[in-house]
Protein backbone atom coordinates (compact mmCIF):
# COMPACT_ATOMS: atom_id res chain seq x y z
CA UNK A 1 0.00 0.00 0.00
CA UNK A 2 2.81 2.41 0.87
CA UNK A 3 4.44 2.01 -2.53
CA UNK A 4 1.22 2.82 -4.33
CA UNK A 5 0.59 5.74 -1.98
CA UNK A 6 3.99 7.25 -2.81
CA UNK A 7 3.39 6.59 -6.49
CA UNK A 8 0.07 8.39 -6.29
CA UNK A 9 1.72 11.39 -4.63
CA UNK A 10 4.38 11.63 -7.32
CA UNK A 11 1.77 11.20 -10.01
CA UNK A 12 -0.34 14.09 -8.83
CA UNK A 13 2.75 16.24 -8.38
CA UNK A 14 3.88 15.51 -11.88
CA UNK A 15 0.51 16.15 -13.41
CA UNK A 16 -0.30 19.20 -11.40
CA UNK A 17 2.78 21.18 -12.34
CA UNK A 18 2.14 20.56 -16.01
CA UNK A 19 0.08 23.14 -17.90
CA UNK A 20 -1.43 24.23 -21.13
CA UNK A 21 -3.98 26.29 -19.25
CA UNK A 22 -6.01 29.05 -20.79
CA UNK A 23 -4.16 32.31 -21.35
CA UNK A 24 -6.09 34.24 -18.71
CA UNK A 25 -4.86 31.83 -16.00
CA UNK A 26 -1.16 31.96 -16.88
CA UNK A 27 -0.56 34.92 -14.57
CA UNK A 28 -1.83 33.07 -11.48
CA UNK A 29 0.05 29.92 -10.42
CA UNK A 30 -2.90 28.64 -8.37
CA UNK A 31 -5.23 28.61 -11.36
CA UNK A 32 -2.45 27.32 -13.60
CA UNK A 33 -1.86 24.29 -11.40
CA UNK A 34 -5.55 23.49 -10.97
CA UNK A 35 -6.50 23.81 -14.62
CA UNK A 36 -3.42 21.92 -15.78
CA UNK A 37 -4.16 18.97 -13.52
CA UNK A 38 -7.72 18.72 -14.80
CA UNK A 39 -6.62 18.93 -18.43
CA UNK A 40 -3.89 16.34 -18.04
CA UNK A 41 -6.03 13.85 -16.13
CA UNK A 42 -8.62 14.14 -18.89
CA UNK A 43 -5.98 13.42 -21.52
CA UNK A 44 -4.83 10.28 -19.70
CA UNK A 45 -8.42 9.03 -19.59
CA UNK A 46 -8.84 9.77 -23.28
CA UNK A 47 -5.66 7.95 -24.28
CA UNK A 48 -5.87 5.08 -21.78
CA UNK A 49 -6.22 2.37 -24.46
CA UNK A 50 -3.16 3.65 -26.35
CA UNK A 51 -1.19 3.95 -23.11
CA UNK A 52 -1.98 0.36 -22.16
CA UNK A 53 -0.64 -0.78 -25.54
CA UNK A 54 2.44 1.45 -25.30
CA UNK A 55 3.18 2.76 -21.77
CA UNK A 56 6.11 4.81 -23.10
CA UNK A 57 3.48 7.13 -24.57
CA UNK A 58 3.42 8.60 -21.07
CA UNK A 59 6.86 10.08 -21.76
CA UNK A 60 5.48 11.92 -24.78
CA UNK A 61 2.62 13.26 -22.67
CA UNK A 62 5.12 14.54 -20.12
CA UNK A 63 7.20 16.18 -22.85
CA UNK A 64 4.15 17.96 -24.20
CA UNK A 65 2.20 18.78 -21.05
CA UNK A 66 4.72 19.09 -18.24
CA UNK A 67 8.19 20.00 -19.36
CA UNK A 68 7.47 23.40 -20.94
CA UNK A 69 6.29 24.57 -17.52
CA UNK A 70 8.98 23.10 -15.28
CA UNK A 71 12.13 25.09 -14.57
CA UNK A 72 14.32 22.02 -14.93
CA UNK A 73 17.49 24.08 -15.35
CA UNK A 74 16.94 25.80 -12.02
CA UNK A 75 16.11 22.45 -10.41
CA UNK A 76 19.19 20.76 -11.86
CA UNK A 77 21.50 23.48 -10.56
CA UNK A 78 19.81 23.36 -7.15
CA UNK A 79 20.47 19.62 -7.05
CA UNK A 80 24.16 20.20 -7.79
CA UNK A 81 24.23 22.66 -4.90
CA UNK A 82 27.70 23.20 -3.46
CA UNK A 83 29.22 20.94 -6.13
CA UNK A 84 28.37 23.40 -8.89
CA UNK A 85 31.74 25.12 -8.55
CA UNK A 86 33.76 21.88 -8.46
CA UNK A 87 32.05 20.14 -11.39
CA UNK A 88 33.89 20.67 -14.71
CA UNK A 89 32.13 23.54 -16.43
CA UNK A 90 31.76 21.69 -19.71
CA UNK A 91 29.81 18.96 -17.92
CA UNK A 92 27.06 21.26 -16.66
CA UNK A 93 25.00 21.37 -19.91
CA UNK A 94 25.15 17.56 -20.18
CA UNK A 95 24.01 17.15 -16.59
CA UNK A 96 21.12 19.58 -17.11
CA UNK A 97 20.03 17.64 -20.20
CA UNK A 98 20.06 14.20 -18.53
CA UNK A 99 18.37 15.65 -15.45
CA UNK A 100 15.67 17.05 -17.72
CA UNK A 101 15.17 13.62 -19.28
CA UNK A 102 15.20 12.07 -15.82
CA UNK A 103 12.32 14.31 -14.74
CA UNK A 104 10.35 13.24 -17.81
CA UNK A 105 10.97 9.59 -16.92
CA UNK A 106 10.16 10.12 -13.25
CA UNK A 107 6.84 11.75 -14.00
CA UNK A 108 5.99 9.18 -16.68
CA UNK A 109 6.51 6.39 -14.15
CA UNK A 110 4.43 8.27 -11.59
CA UNK A 111 1.71 8.88 -14.14
CA UNK A 112 1.40 5.13 -14.66
CA UNK A 113 -0.15 5.02 -11.16
CA UNK A 114 -3.12 7.14 -12.22
CA UNK A 115 -6.43 5.57 -11.22
CA UNK A 116 -9.02 8.38 -10.98
CA UNK A 117 -7.76 9.99 -7.77
CA UNK A 118 -9.42 13.28 -6.79
CA UNK A 119 -7.37 16.40 -6.04
CA UNK A 120 -8.69 19.38 -4.09
CA UNK A 121 -6.73 22.61 -4.49
CA UNK A 122 -6.60 25.58 -2.15
CA UNK A 123 -8.34 28.72 -3.44
CA UNK A 124 -6.39 31.05 -5.71
CA UNK A 125 -4.67 33.96 -3.99
CA UNK A 126 -3.35 37.33 -5.10
CA UNK A 127 0.25 36.99 -6.31
CA UNK A 128 0.76 40.44 -7.77
CA UNK A 129 3.86 41.18 -5.68
CA UNK A 130 5.13 37.63 -5.27
CA UNK A 131 8.00 35.95 -7.08
CA UNK A 132 7.67 32.56 -5.40
CA UNK A 133 4.60 30.77 -4.04
CA UNK A 134 3.54 27.41 -2.63
CA UNK A 135 0.35 25.90 -4.05
CA UNK A 136 -1.17 23.34 -1.67
CA UNK A 137 -3.61 20.53 -2.38
CA UNK A 138 -5.08 17.31 -0.99
CA UNK A 139 -5.12 13.99 -2.83
CA UNK A 140 -8.28 12.03 -2.01
CA UNK A 141 -8.87 8.36 -2.73
CA UNK A 142 -11.67 6.21 -1.22
CA UNK A 143 -10.44 4.01 1.59
CA UNK A 144 -7.11 5.81 1.96
CA UNK A 145 -5.90 8.76 4.08
CA UNK A 146 -5.73 12.15 2.39
CA UNK A 147 -2.26 13.07 1.13
CA UNK A 148 -0.97 16.61 1.60
CA UNK A 149 1.06 17.93 -1.31
CA UNK A 150 2.50 21.30 -2.26
CA UNK A 151 4.03 22.74 -5.40
CA UNK A 152 6.87 25.24 -5.29
CA UNK A 153 6.47 27.68 -8.15
CA UNK A 154 8.67 30.65 -9.07
CA UNK A 155 8.25 33.59 -11.40
CA UNK A 156 11.08 34.17 -13.85
CA UNK A 157 12.58 37.65 -13.56
CA UNK A 158 13.41 37.45 -17.26
CA UNK A 159 10.13 36.22 -18.77
CA UNK A 160 7.62 36.72 -15.91
CA UNK A 161 6.49 33.11 -16.47
CA UNK A 162 5.49 30.93 -13.54
CA UNK A 163 7.27 27.58 -13.53
CA UNK A 164 7.47 24.76 -11.00
CA UNK A 165 10.85 23.90 -9.54
CA UNK A 166 10.05 21.65 -6.56
CA UNK A 167 7.25 19.65 -5.03
CA UNK A 168 6.64 18.50 -1.48
CA UNK A 169 4.66 15.39 -0.46
CA UNK A 170 3.79 14.99 3.22
CA UNK A 171 6.63 17.34 4.10
CA UNK A 172 9.25 15.66 1.89
CA UNK A 173 10.81 17.80 -0.84
CA UNK A 174 11.51 15.95 -4.09
CA UNK A 175 14.31 18.38 -4.89
CA UNK A 176 15.97 17.94 -1.50
CA UNK A 177 15.69 14.15 -1.68
CA UNK A 178 17.28 14.11 -5.15
CA UNK A 179 20.05 16.40 -3.91
CA UNK A 180 20.76 14.05 -1.00
CA UNK A 181 20.72 11.00 -3.29
CA UNK A 182 23.10 12.43 -5.90
CA UNK A 183 25.38 14.42 -3.57
CA UNK A 184 27.18 11.34 -2.30
CA UNK A 185 27.71 9.97 -5.80
CA UNK A 186 29.11 13.27 -7.03
CA UNK A 187 31.45 13.48 -4.04
CA UNK A 188 32.73 9.90 -4.31
CA UNK A 189 32.60 9.12 -8.04
CA UNK A 190 32.22 12.44 -9.82
CA UNK A 191 29.64 13.95 -12.14
CA UNK A 192 30.27 11.38 -14.89
CA UNK A 193 28.97 8.61 -12.61
CA UNK A 194 25.80 10.61 -11.92
CA UNK A 195 25.23 11.27 -15.61
CA UNK A 196 25.73 7.58 -16.41
CA UNK A 197 23.27 6.51 -13.69
CA UNK A 198 20.59 8.95 -14.86
CA UNK A 199 21.01 7.87 -18.47
CA UNK A 200 20.49 4.24 -17.45
CA UNK A 201 17.30 5.16 -15.59
CA UNK A 202 16.09 7.18 -18.58
CA UNK A 203 16.58 4.21 -20.92
CA UNK A 204 14.24 1.92 -18.98
CA UNK A 205 10.79 1.26 -20.42
CA UNK A 206 7.71 2.39 -18.53
CA UNK A 207 5.79 -0.50 -16.95
CA UNK A 208 2.16 -0.10 -15.93
CA UNK A 209 1.31 -1.34 -12.41
CA UNK A 210 -0.81 -4.42 -11.84
CA UNK A 211 -4.22 -2.98 -10.94
CA UNK A 212 -4.99 -6.12 -8.92
CA UNK A 213 -2.22 -5.36 -6.47
CA UNK A 214 -3.30 -3.31 -3.46
CA UNK A 215 0.17 -2.60 -2.09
Amino acid sequence: MLRKLVGTVLLVIGLSVSTAAMAQDESNPYLMVKNAATKTFDRIKRERVAIEKNPDLLRAIMEQELLPHVDYKFSALKVLGKHFKSVPHDKIPEFIQVFRDYLVTTYAIAMSQYDDQVVEFEPAQDVEDDRMVTVRALVKEPGRPDIKIAFKVRKSSRTDEWKAFDMVAEGISLLSSKQSELEGIIRQDGIDAVIKMLKEKNSQSIVLPNKKEDN
